[in-house]
């Protein structure tokens, strides 16, 4: 039997797509189902979740609808392949929400970690809240429309939608990476600590911004493929699995963030151990005194001598920023 020359880079590009995204779904479910026994978090946090993994699941019916329609109830109607399915265009939608929510969770993470600074915020709010009108604007403009060379003509809408997305991710990791470094305190301790949560950071945006890029690149160079469509099937997965991800970190962070160490030395010493003959020879009665001596080190793990306040604060300022990089993290508001 013969292959259509096109279907690799048309409905097999969309159906490794789905499965691509299903796979990354089971993760979010193993994730969500972690932080929901694990983490406890104001009720704001748990319906964020919610919402996310609710859009995440919807989306996930309707791609799956998508393939499913053109592989299964339509194989073989090689005309059909032209026309547009309803769940293509509506999945937009959903993950445009999905990417709405978790964007706007980490532009709060920003607020938080730079002081409440507007123009920083406010630059990366404007770069979410467009892309998600892109989104709105694509949905309502497509739904009317019956097949592919038609849909052509919102070519630029999709363009836009992926470069807001990849201009957004890279705009708020590259600002959580500058913050936290101006955090750095010259303490070999903190200094550590602080570039694990700059990677941690890295993290949560470099997946999300390389997948939108690839979406990007796809739709510019080979727009009559469903290469873009595949890597956009994804996204949605990506940010779920991020938010997850920096949520259920946090005993790590917090554990890895515990810098400093106490110990406890108790000396107690009584007069009755001393000789009861003193240097004159002469017989003294024992004295019912006892005196305890508790002595209370600080100390970090860095191997410093000589300077145990310069430690005591290398602890602290590795504290205070963990502190402050969990409740960015932690509230809403």
């Amino acid at each position: 039997m013969s292959t259509h020359p096109g279907l690799d880079k048309t409905l097999g590009a969309a159906f490794v797509g789905v499965v691509a995204a299903a796979i990354l779904h089971g993760v979010s479910c193993v994730q969500a189902w972690y932080y929901y026994t694990h983490q406890r978090d104001s009720w704001p946090i748990k319906a964020l979740v919610g919402a996310v993994m609710a859009f995440d699941t919807i989306h996930q019916a309707l791609i799956t609808h998508t393939v499913y329609t053109y592989l299964v109830s339509n194989w073989g109607d090689t005309a059909f392949i032209q026309r547009l399915v309803w769940s293509m265009l509506v999945e937009v939608l959903f993950n445009g929400l999905t990417g709405l929510l978790v964007q706007s969770f980490l532009t709060m993470r920003v607020w938080r970690l730079s002081n409440r600074k507007v123009i920083l915020t406010g630059i990366c709010s404007i770069l979410v809240v467009a892309e998600f009108g892109c989104v709105v604007t694509f949905t309502a403009m497509s739904l009317h429309l019956e097949t592919f060379v038609q849909l052509a003509k919102l070519k630029y809408l999709s363009i836009l939608v992926n470069a807001l997305a990849a201009a957004g991710d890279v705009l708020i990791a590259g600002t959580l990476c500058v913050l936290l470094h101006r955090s750095r305190t010259g303490f070999e301790r903190s200094d550590t600590m602080i570039n694990k949560l700059i990677l941690f950071a890295v993290n949560t945006g470099l997946l999300t911004s390389i997948c939108a890029c690839a979406s990007l690149i796809s739709i510019t160079v080979a727009g009559e493929t469903f290469l873009y469509i595949g890597f956009f099937f994804c996204i949605g997965r990506l940010y779920t699995n991020s938010l997850l991800a920096t949520l259920n970190a946090r005993k790590m962070i917090r554990g890895a963030g515990n810098g400093t160490h106490s110990t406890s030395d108790a000396i107690s010493l009584s007069v009755r151990d001393f000789p009861k003959n003193g240097p004159m020879g002469s017989t003294r009665r024992p004295t019912d005194i006892s005196i305890k001596i508790d002595t209370t080190r600080e100390f970090a793990t860095d191997s410093d001598h000589g300077h145990g306040n310069e430690k005591s604060e290398c602890g602290v300022s590795t504290a205070s920023i963990v502190r402050r990089y969990e409740e960015a993290t932690s509230q809403m508001a």
